[in-house]
């Protein structure tokens, strides 16, 4: 309050001179949703500059809006004015700015102004519509529209069907101008009389809604950058792209300084090197998320052993245990078989906090990055001691050295948050549809090697019988003489005759 009372000064600016229509939908349409006061006050902010110009009033002391407006200067009357601006600000008629002199340590405030939505404009937007409805009701709204609007004939009422010609007259064709005779110093005189700003696009992009004055003033006087800092005030363009770096990393006002306060962030000719701040904002963002994450694991351990201490002491009931169904039993693994059963075993894994139970895997102390490994997915990730268990059971209870790996586990449970694992049903589900899609992959591979087995077994064969041929052509192998068997009944004799002659058709 102490640095916006009557005595310091303010100008307005606007580029627009308001109609008949304008001044309508101040009375009907505006003046319901942020009352008379505040319409006053745009009034009277309009008046500062001559109603037939466009451009900037002269610098006054902000006694003239308290005087014009019939209010009180004390703190009373300045916390008035201040929320019939922020009524204009909030239905787009206003936008308010402090600006900080260098010289006397100063401020000057800006009242620029916007002209009134037209009709069509106002009613497409919803917010505003909805506001007008809490107001006034929803069918003096439709009654406020049609009033602004005057009826087509009948007859015309089809018009956008009916076959339309075009009988503008374009302009090359009725004037032609001496395109080769450029007034330089005409378009000079022009650019350094007009009092209106460069329209300027706004940005569409995300923002940190941080000012230009927020930057100002908490930016050190004697720095090196401070020159280059000042220029940002007229540039819309660079105050979008630190405002959405701003965004994009997180980044208070503070810090956002900080980075400005930089050695190679301006070049020489003073323009901001966007990269290079983008860069130095992510490695500030990744030091914040660290030492955030570390002081949640250091609170984090703090509450668990206030928890565990209270336990201890008997302060505190022993949670209930949670039965486990047999479908979602999990079977016993290699290195705690013959020291728990199956039942026991799966209801230990849903009820026994995490680092308990990956205690029973090791017969000494369990490894401290595997700790740590399981604290973060504990306390950062925010996975369900249950859900942690279960993982527990995957990682370490298949006999796979290879998995018990801090990037194999980090992505394990990254995989359960992409997939909303939350329960322990959920968990078991996801296990047992891994080690099937493993089984699946191990299955495919074994037939392939066995595939591969019968083919060399094939070539070699070829080739064996290749080297044979070649053999014989030196030596005739000699045909042993085969041994004999029992000799034939004279029944079975004649049985073979006779079938031999069935054979032979005879």
């Amino acid at each position: 309050m102490h640095q916006f009372t009557e005595h310091h000064r303010y100008y307005t600016f606007r580029d627009f001179a308001m109609s008949a229509l304008d001044r309508k939908m101040l009375a009907l349409i505006y003046q319901p949703m942020i009352g008379a006061f505040a319409i006053g006050l745009y009034e009277l902010l309009y008046q500062q500059t001559a109603e037939d110009r466009i451009g900037y009033s002269p610098l006054s002391p902000q006694r003239k809006l308290f005087l014009g407006l019939g209010m009180d200067m004390n703190e009373r009357g300045r916390q008035e004015l201040i929320d019939q601006c922020s009524r204009l600000e909030a239905v787009g008629l206003l936008q308010c700015a402090r600006l900080g002199l260098t010289d006397n340590d100063d401020f000057v405030y800006e009242y620029e102004m916007a002209k009134p939505l037209m009709p069509d404009e106002f009613f497409s937007n919803p917010h505003l519509t909805m506001l007008l409805r809490d107001k006034v009701g929803k069918y003096a709204v439709i009654s406020l529209r049609e009033a602004f609007y005057a009826k087509e004939a009948d007859e015309l009422a089809g018009a956008q069907d009916l076959q339309r010609e075009s009988l503008t007259m374009p302009f090359y064709e009725l004037f032609r101008l001496n395109a080769y005779a450029v007034d330089q110093e005409l378009d000079q005189a022009l650019a350094e009389v007009a009092p209106v700003r460069a329209v300027t696009p706004k940005p569409q992009m995300e923002t940190a809604g941080i000012q230009y004055a927020e930057i100002i003033t908490r930016f050190p006087r004697n720095s090196v950058n401070r020159k280059y800092v000042e220029r940002l005030r007229g540039d819309e363009e660079q105050l979008a792209q630190l405002n959405y770096a701003a965004y994009k990393y997180n980044l208070s006002v503070v810090d956002l300084c900080r980075l400005l306060d930089e050695d190679d962030i301006f070049n020489s000719r003073g323009e901001l090197m966007y990269d290079e701040l983008q860069l130095r904002a992510n490695q500030m963002y990744r030091q914040g998320r660290k030492r955030t994450e570390e002081r949640e694991r250091v609170i984090g351990r703090v509450a668990a052993a206030d928890t565990a201490a209270a336990v201890d002491q008997g302060s505190e009931e022993t949670p209930d245990e949670v039965g486990v169904l047999e479908e979602f039993y999990m079977d016993v693994p290699m290195a705690l078989q013959g020291r728990c059963d199956i039942h026991q075993y799966n209801m230990l894994m849903r009820n026994e906090p995490h680092t308990r139970f990956i205690a029973r895997f090791f017969p000494g102390a369990v490894p401290e990055w595997l700790i740590r490994v399981f604290e973060v997915i504990d306390l950062n990730y925010k996975l369900s001691g249950p859900v942690i268990n279960v993982l527990i059971h995957y990682v370490l209870g298949v006999n796979d050295a290879q998995r018990v790996t801090k990037t194999y586990i980090d992505a394990v449970a990254s995989n359960m948050l992409m997939k909303r694992v939350d329960t322990y049903e959920k968990a078991i589900g996801y296990v047992k549809e891994q080690m099937k899609l493993e089984q699946e992959r191990g299955s495919r591979r074994e037939s392939g090697y066995a595939g591969a087995g019968d083919s060399r077994k094939r070539t070699g064969g070829r080739a064996t019988g290749q080297s044979a041929a070649r053999g014989s052509r030196r030596k005739m192998d000699v045909v042993q003489e085969m041994p004999k068997g029992p000799e034939m009944s004279p029944e079975e004799l004649a049985e073979l005759y006779r079938l031999a002659q069935s054979f032979d058709g005879k």
